[in-house]
């Protein structure tokens, strides 16, 4: 009798510590800015391996620069479309700043619970690279996607356009704008550490030495943080001190809203130039009030989310990816001699005539 008494307490023991394990598992949080969809349908389950078990779902990070600006909201919306359409979770997370360190944090965390691929858009290359690595080391697939990394961290590199191809129609749509190849102007970024806004601004500053070289920069390109007050501020600032600007060419799609409210403040519409990268929708009041001039857009950012889970995917499953390919939903991609790096298409200008074309 003692004997069966014994089991029985032993027993109850063992099950309240698995239903205690249980309940711990699935009360785990998600991080701040985080959000989670799994596409298995109802009704289905995964495919089983060799010994009979069910394989989970590939779980991919998705890590904008921020979460809450317009951008990286509809970034969001792509990458989850893609997941459900694959059949993979797909995690898009990331700081409520454009800050390094807690992208850092982030990954990290991301690591010790489990992830089969992780997609970074890099707010600084350097402070990324051990992370990066170490993720690598671990087996899982990294890319990088809006913002680089340093090419030699991934394994592919997602970008909506040719940053040198952009730069150029950034300063060529700035003297358009002007109507002059001369006379001052100023650039306002959103960090002076991500590798895209820099690369597209290097390249822009390199073209116009050559093809405009009457045109005076006033300063060094000004860091907005990709807040749009603070690009307003700053070009408060701007044309306060000097008082002959003729234009503000402006990275990150917060910074032309934000220059375009100061210009129309100010009822400078004719006589400063307002061009950057923006977001049709949040661009259509200053277009059609030309306190903004031209929009020079990367690609739709719903797209550039939804490619980004798309190759991380494929990549997962093994499939080559190579220059000219058709990917179902996305298009004919560019892929360069690195073989990592893929470029979605042109950028999309757009101005006060067109603008009501597009919704995103």
């Amino acid at each position: 009798m003692k004997t069966k008494t014994i089991l029985s307490i032993l027993t109850a023991a063992v099950l309240a510590l698995s239903v205690t394990a249980c309940s711990t598992e699935q009360g785990t949080g998600q991080a701040s800015g985080e959000t989670s969809k799994e596409t298995e349908s109802a009704g289905e389950t995964a495919p089983a391996d060799d010994s009979g078990s069910a394989q989970a779902a590939a779980k991919v990070l998705i890590m904008p620069k921020l979460v809450g600006i317009p951008w990286f909201n509809a970034s969001d919306v792509g990458a989850m479309r893609a997941g459900e359409e694959i059949g993979i979770e797909v995690v898009y997370a990331g700081p409520t700043q454009p800050d390094a360190a807690e992208q850092v944090k982030m990954i990290e965390d991301y690591l010790n619970q489990g992830i089969d691929a992780i997609c970074i858009a890099a707010n600084d290359p350097t402070a990324l690279k051990p992370v990066l690595n170490t993720a690598r080391d671990m087996g899982i697939l990294v890319m990088d996607w809006d913002t680089p990394a340093d090419i030699e961290d991934v394994d592919y590199s997602v970008q909506s356009v040719d940053p040198t191809e952009y730069g150029e129609a950034l300063w060529d749509y700035m003297v358009k704008a002007m109507g002059a190849e001369e006379g001052q102007y100023a650039i306002l970024t959103g960090g002076l550490e991500a590798a895209a806004l820099n690369m597209w601004i290097d390249a822009g500053r390199e073209y116009a030495k050559e093809k405009y070289p009457n045109l005076e920069l006033v300063t060094e390109p000004i860091a907005t943080n990709e807040q749009q007050q603070e690009a307003y501020s700053r070009t408060l600032d701007l044309i306060k001190t000097y008082p002959d600007l003729k234009a503000i060419v402006a990275v990150s799609t917060p910074a032309p809203i934000g220059a375009a409210q100061a210009v129309q403040e100010k009822g400078l519409q004719d006589q400063i130039a307002v061009v950057g990268g923006v977001l049709p929708n949040d661009a259509n009041q200053y277009l059609k009030d030309g306190s903004l001039d031209y929009g020079v857009v990367e690609a739709n950012p719903e797209l550039l989310g939804y490619a980004t889970a798309k190759i991380a995917a494929m990549a997962l499953n093994g499939e080559k990816i190579e220059d000219g390919a058709l990917i179902e939903g996305v298009g004919n991609i560019t892929v360069y001699e690195n073989g990592k790096t893929i470029v979605l298409g042109p950028p999309l200008i757009i101005d006060a005539n067109n603008v009501d074309e597009y919704d995103f």
